[in-house]
């Protein structure tokens, strides 16, 4: 294996938190960004080194990068907090889309500006599969703009993403739906208030990830070099009769409620109705076959049991 300088863009997020210890355990020179010098104590103990840095400023990021000299980027800049707003994704995705727009063009300059020879990114693949044919897609199948929805500014983000990665000849790694620490309080919080019901025939299926997992396939797309797409998900893509109901039952809270479509349509908008009633979700066999990956949480099933029994 072979010792690098790794940059972390967003490594004091839920899963940066994950991330950079691995990186660090297993010998990397680990830069963390930061958007406030108050964390950079928590890089610190983490094991990395810490930096300020303004992911939707250009010069910010190319003077980051300029000072780590990196032999790879890895892009986990995000910004979703709050309560969940599927009905206004575009206004509850805002800065996080500007962050997979500006700020991966800004990142992908900089990584040129500095000669830093590999880029990873993250992606995302969960329900968002183009709802046509079979429920569950591989990276050869397009993912859904969801035109005319206010999913289609993130869609469109999640697809700037991959292109500008892929032009360099990076990789992405489009993760499932994350949970663990930190990553579903507000989901579990909605469904212990029942304000987090079932749509219609809650056959729309989607992919699970746990935190852990995402982070060890990264690792592994980073010292692996890898190039292209990657599904990285759990290995039971399930809809969402099956694992709504289970996650209610690990968090102790009553069997959740089943709301019609054109009730749901009306209070929750068109994006949760499509992704509870026909979301498609992903297969990992790539990641598994190229990346020799193994998510050490199979299921979503075993993990909600053991992260919510803590």
């Amino acid at each position: 294996m072979i010792i690098m300088r790794v940059f972390v863009a967003g490594g004091t997020g839920v899963l940066g938190r994950r991330l950079v210890p691995l990186l660090v355990a297993r010998g990397h020179q680990v830069t963390a960004t930061t958007t406030s010098a108050a964390k950079l104590g928590s890089v610190q103990r983490l094991g990395a080194d810490g930096v300020v840095m303004d992911g939707l400023d250009a010069a910010s990021v190319g003077e980051a990068v300029a000072q780590a000299q990196p032999d790879v980027i890895v892009h986990q800049m995000t910004a979703i907090a709050g309560k969940p707003d599927i009905k206004h994704m575009d206004r509850w995705f805002a800065v996080t889309n500007r962050l997979r727009t500006e700020g991966t063009d800004h990142l992908v300059a900089a990584a040129a500006a500095t000669g830093v020879r590999h880029f990873v990114a993250q992606g995302y693949a969960s329900w968002n599969g183009l709802r046509e044919g079979g429920w569950i897609k591989t990276e050869d199948d397009p993912l859904d703009p969801m035109t005319g929805t206010s999913a289609a500014p993130g869609m469109a983000a999640i697809r700037h993403v991959e292109e500008a990665v892929l032009a360099v000849d990076g990789a992405v790694l489009r993760y499932g739906s994350l949970y663990g620490p930190g990553a579903t309080d507000d989901q579990v919080d909605l469904i212990r208030k029942r304000q987090f019901p079932l749509v219609g025939s809650g056959a729309g299926h989607c992919s699970w990830l746990h935190l852990d997992d995402a982070a060890s396939a990264t690792v592994l797309a980073v010292e692996k070099q890898a190039r292209g797409v990657f599904n990285i998900v759990d290995d039971e893509p399930a809809p969402a009769d099956d694992w709504l109901p289970y996650l209610a039952q690990c968090a102790g809270a009553k069997r959740p409620m089943r709301v019609p479509v054109w009730l749901a349509r009306l209070l929750a908008g068109p994006v949760a109705v499509a992704m509870m009633t026909e979301g498609r979700a992903f297969s990992n066999a790539k990641a598994k076959r190229e990346l020799g990956w193994e998510p050490d949480h199979a299921s979503w099933r075993q993990g909600f049991a053991n992260e919510l029994s803590r």
